[in-house]
């Protein structure tokens, strides 16, 4: 399930969006049907795995995103918890909707747009709606026709149990080669060394760069890190989509001039651009953008999670793989598990894609 909320995560976070918290819930599709069979620890447990999974697999783990995330889904993960056995799930996956949403632009209010939210607000709140809608719909009609789901039912509280885990017990491994005899324990020290040194210098500098970034509040210092965050990010092969930040940034610029204060520079109709406003627009929109680069950066170097939670979330990502294989490729990856390509319909298509990565028969 955990992985699940990862998959869906990825393909949402290819769908084009004016601004970077903003989703469909693609991903709330796992929490809906856990609510049917998962205790209410485990179900919170799935709710963090997919926040910070979430923040891992697009890369804002860094960011004032995780923070709409972790709010928007934990009251909307506690709404569905108290409402799942009162309504729908539809009627439930709505409510939830409507919950994340308002408490992220209540955030936003905030942290990014001042009173600019008024504007995105209506048409936000009945997004969510339509899609909370669509999605708990959708739900309701995987649970109705799901095989693997009907075969999970009787024992899906065991089908995960993170008390069994031993920390680090998934992790990679990688080669050996302390009995090599051609390579020497001399060799293996220095070569372990000059990895380690150019590691702690990179990350270093990122703690140094980020540091400036957030505490000297001059715009022109923001607005060139934020740029050498982006070449750094573009330098290491990072996907920066450029397209979306820039209209991220013009977004949160113009939500930040309503209303205006400061010296007047443009008037157009009912439309004034004024200096001040412009300016606390740009300020926030560059740190936004800044923080997201940054962290895409750092995750670079940043170290498996540590306890039986980063041995789940590892866990997770290993399951990912295998769900691309199978839904992008049509790979078999269960032994004895006759499969075909994924076809028919969508819940058809979800169904056979969590048969063979569970290995359910």
């Amino acid at each position: 399930m955990g992985a699940l909320c990862l998959f869906l995560s990825a393909m949402e976070h290819l769908i084009p969006k004016p601004l970077p918290f903003m989703r469909i819930g693609l991903a709330n599709f796992p929490l809906l049907l856990s609510l049917q069979f998962f205790s209410a620890r485990n179900f919170f447990l799935l709710a963090f795995v997919k926040v910070v999974g979430q923040a891992l697999v697009t890369g804002t783990l860094f960011s004032y995103v995780v923070l709409f995330s972790l709010t928007g889904t934990a009251l909307s993960a506690i709404t569905m918890l108290l409402l799942y056995r009162k309504a729908s799930l539809a009627g439930t996956s709505i409510a939830g909707a409507f919950v994340s949403n308002a408490a992220q632009l209540a955030l936003a209010r905030f942290i990014l747009f001042g009173e600019g939210i008024l504007y995105l607000a209506p048409p936000f709140l009945a997004a969510g709606i339509i899609s909370g809608a669509l999605l708990g719909f959708f739900a309701m009609n995987f649970s109705a026709k799901s095989e693997w789901l009907k075969s999970k039912q009787e024992n899906i509280h065991g089908f995960y149990k993170l008390d069994g885990l031993k920390d680090g017990e998934n992790a990679g491994k990688s080669e050996d080669h302390s009995n090599s005899p051609s390579v020497s324990a001399f060799m293996q020290t220095t070569f372990r060394s000059e990895k380690l040194l150019k590691k702690a210098l990179w990350n270093g500098c990122l703690v140094f760069l980020l540091v400036v970034f957030l505490f000297v509040p001059r715009l022109p210092v923001r607005a060139v890190l934020f740029l050498l965050f982006w070449i750094m990010a573009i330098a290491a092969k990072r996907k920066t989509r450029p397209l979306f930040t820039i209209i991220s940034i013009i977004t949160i610029t113009l939500c930040n001039c309503f209303p205006p204060f400061g010296k007047i520079l443009w008037e157009a109709g009912p439309f004034v651009l004024a200096e001040g406003s412009l300016f606390l627009g740009l300020q926030r929109a560059v740190t936004m953008s800044g923080l997201i680069m940054f962290s895409r950066l750092a995750l670079l170097s940043m170290p498996q999670l540590p306890g039986k939670f980063g041995t789940l979330l590892q866990e997770c990502f290993v399951i990912l793989e295998k769900m691309n294989s199978i839904f992008f490729g049509g790979e078999k990856v269960t032994p004895g598990l006759k499969t075909e390509k994924t076809t028919g319909g969508l819940v058809e298509k979800l169904d056979r894609l969590l048969i063979e990565v569970s290995g359910a028969k």
